[in-house]
């Protein structure tokens, strides 16, 4: 029977399972606590193999013939630009906002790894390149490991034929297993779900205040994915594309429907292709360049869900993250964004490379799975929208007639 249900409705059962059992029978939380540990240890198994191939994959099929001409680098601009603003908006509100400041939520597992003075500009810059790679695998160097995997790739595309089709092939082969691996692993989240929210709520003093932490945390991401699509993806569209925003979002409306159910880029593509080209009078030439790209590198709203969940955990740790410690989650968030398959739940999983990268447990997750599948669908929703912006802007700037 379960089986039938879907995946998001299973998470809700086993939160609401695990905060009823906490509640209840806390003092036999320990029995159960393992299932949430083993979730976790899973997760962290797949993060670097997860993201070697996800980038390795990513820069092989982007890096090659006419992508590096004019068009790739308007679209890829155009992305790391909107990608940037969108994790900016979203620290900005965080911080304003602070909504896991003050949240009385116990966690067991210390802070490991993190210096509260943090590292001058020089030491981050001179950490992203390792001096050995394998022991940066070892020991979880995100910043490190994204480096090598964008540098291999592109070099990949260097090389000659023979080697470049069986090393992309090797690769391409590589991430689909790991994504056949992660699809497996976040099949188990309902019961992962289950242990750490028992084990959570088995530890609060005062669990009304973690419910009123949890839906402040999700006023600031909601507020801060409107703000950028409200505000600045229609600005960026009006005044850089000279696109009218009502009548392309009006164009869009179907497909950014069908992402916010779906809460797959992927899914949503061949909609989004066709009301972009149809609705919005967008060449086929730009739109099967731009918006399969943009499914793959393009996560605005991504981006700025992983930058505000990892304030918020560090807030609810009662860490303060400085301005360095910030730039690496901006860094880090973009880069994990790009090479995050448009999938649902893919964010949680780059989730897990962020807290890596600035020093924060994994166990902090269990903060926010109970309302992902939610922000899921909302963030799902921005990526679409940030897309479709992204082939008007390069539409007009090819000189294209558009019907918006």
């Amino acid at each position: 029977m379960l089986k039938k249900i879907a995946l998001h409705w299973q998470i809700l059962i086993g939160l609401i399972l695990g905060v009823i059992y906490g509640l209840l029978f806390g003092s036999t939380v320990n029995y159960i606590a393992w299932m949430g540990d083993l979730f976790i240890q899973a997760l962290k198994m797949i993060i670097v193999p997860l993201i070697i191939t996800s980038i390795i994959s990513g820069v092989t099929k982007i890096g090659s013939g006419s992508n590096f001409g004019k068009l790739f680098t308007k679209t890829f601009s155009y992305y790391i630009i909107t990608s940037t603003f969108a994790i900016t908006a979203g620290l900005l509100f965080v911080n304003i906002i602070q909504p896991g400041v003050g949240a009385e939520i116990n966690l067991e597992e210390s802070v490991t790894g993190f210096s509260a003075e943090g590292q001058s500009f020089v030491e981050t810059l001179m950490g992203i390149v390792p001096s050995n790679i394998i022991d940066a695998m070892a020991s979880g160097k995100m910043l490190s490991i994204i480096f090598f995997a964008m540098l291999f790739g592109f070099f990949i595309t260097r090389v000659n034929e023979t080697h470049k089709n069986m090393l992309t092939s090797f690769f391409n082969a590589g991430f689909e297993v790991m994504m056949k691996v992660t699809m497996f692993i976040i099949k188990f989240t309902p019961i992962g779900v289950f242990a750490l929210a028992a084990k959570l709520m088995a530890a609060q003093e005062d669990p009304l205040g973690t419910f009123q932490s949890l839906g402040l945390y999700m006023f600031t991401v909601v507020t801060a994915l409107s703000f950028h699509a409200i505000i600045v993806l229609p600005i960026i569209l009006k005044f850089v594309g000279g696109v009218n925003p009502k009548k392309h979002f009006k164009a869009l409306t179907g497909p950014l429907l069908t992402a916010f159910s779906t809460s797959s880029s992927n899914a949503t593509l061949p909609y989004t292709i066709e009301a972009v080209e149809k609705n919005s009078g967008v060449s086929n030439k730009i739109t099967s360049f731009t918006l399969p790209l943009g499914a793959t590198i393009n996560m605005d709203g991504t981006a700025l869900y992983e930058g505000v969940a990892v304030m918020f955990i560090a807030q609810a740790y009662g860490i303060e993250l400085g301005i360095l410690q910030q730039l690496v989650v901006i860094i880090t968030a973009l880069l994990a964004s790009i090479g995050a398959a448009a999938v649902p739940m893919a964010g949680l999983v780059m989730m897990t490379i962020i807290l890596s990268a600035v020093g924060l447990p994994l166990e902090g997750i269990a903060l926010i799975l109970p309302v992902d599948r939610l922000l899921d669908m909302c963030r799902t929703t921005v990526n679409v929208w940030s897309d479709s912006c992204g082939a008007a802007v390069i539409a007009k700037s090819e000189n294209e007639e558009l019907k918006v």
